[in-house]
């Protein structure tokens, strides 16, 4: 086993560079791991253009997927050769406040993968054991990539959401996580409503298990919403307050819209809607581990699957490039040189 691996940092806002790092021991509750298959998530921005405070050089990327080579001292539960993944969450304390209450993800001293920790654009990394997730062996390792990210946040938001079977829900935004939502909403047995601009996504839309397209270029969203009888849950994956605020009048008494799109724009909502007919509006980040496991076992079981272009570890530059220019349909992942990581 080579002592060297390839990874690819970002040494400043928008610089990448190809280097061969060492191989280091885990440390006590750590595990160290031999990457497969890396998600381009447009998270890595953080990274990527420093708008979180960055520790330069930095390796990028947190939806990794490979196999524990080696495990630190304290570690139960996880075996060398196991295949993993490590998400956004790098990984709970136990002891803050909220970790007591059993709020794994805003633990007070949470890091982010490839933010404050070196992450998947490479052919090995150090993860906490406390952030691990468990891969189903019928999912390829490129396959479950996206799904420990994209995946994860649509399945956390829609699990968690009021919405019963049966109920209206409503997607907007039919892109990198859009088109994961929208599968996972039909297949926990809603009515699924897509919502995005243009007719071109209509075909793609009903093909990903939607009941109804709602062209948003070429009607009010929210009176088209209504007219089917009024949302009880829209999934907001589109960043930006207007997208909010252009659908909200679409949710039925009781109903609530969850934003997962970040973005600068502030929500306006009038207090006319939200309190006449109960509505509310929340955020949703991502999930625990123990949700990250049940969403990639619900995707195994189920077949939801992320649209993917995978790509060689060397590329990660030009994919990243492309992710942020809006031309991936509709997830990138890089691939190593490190296993097939296909499905037993």
């Amino acid at each position: 086993m080579s002592a060297m691996y390839r990874a690819i940092q970002v040494t400043k806002p928008g610089e990448f560079e190809a280097v061969m790092k060492p191989l280091v021991d885990p440390g006590p509750g750590q595990v160290r791991i031999r990457v497969e298959a890396c998600g381009v998530c447009h998270s890595d921005s953080g990274t990527v253009e420093a708008s979180f405070p960055i520790s330069w050089p930095r390796v990028p990327g947190h939806e990794v997927v490979g196999r524990i080579d080696a495990l630190g001292s304290g570690v139960q539960g996880w075996a060398i050769g196991q295949r993993v993944g490590v998400g956004f969450l790098g990984g709970s304390c136990g002891y803050c406040e909220f970790c007591r209450n059993g709020d794994l993800v805003n633990c007070r001293n949470q890091e982010f993968t490839g933010i404050h920790s070196d992450g998947g654009y490479a052919e090995a990394m150090i993860a906490k054991a406390t952030g691990l997730v468990r891969i189903p062996d019928d999912l390829s390792s490129a396959g479950a990539a996206p799904l420990l990210c994209a995946g994860l946040t649509t399945f956390n938001a829609l699990r968690n959401a009021p919405a019963k079977a049966g109920d209206l829900v409503a997607v907007l935004g039919i892109g990198g996580l859009g088109h994961l939502a929208v599968q996972y909403a039909r297949h926990m047995g809603f009515e699924v409503a897509a919502i995005s601009r243009g007719s071109n996504t209509a075909e793609l839309a009903k093909k990903l298990g939607g009941h109804h397209y709602i062209d948003s270029a070429a009607t009010d969203p929210a009176a088209a919403l209504q007219a089917l009888g009024g949302a009880k849950v829209i999934v907001i994956t589109a960043s930006g307050g207007k997208t909010i605020s252009e659908t909200f009048k679409g949710l039925r008494p009781g109903g609530i819209s969850i934003d997962l799109g970040v973005g600068p724009e502030p929500i306006e909502v009038t207090s006319v809607d939200l309190i006449f007919g109960e509505r509310k509006v929340a955020g949703s980040l991502t999930g625990n581990p123990a949700t990250a496991d049940t969403t990639l076992r619900f995707s195994a079981l189920s077949g939801v699957s992320a649209m993917i272009e995978t790509v060689p570890l060397d590329q990660a530059a030009a994919a990243y490039a492309k992710m942020m220019a809006g031309q991936a349909r509709f997830r990138i992942v890089l691939v190593t040189k490190n296993g097939n990581g296909q499905p037993k």
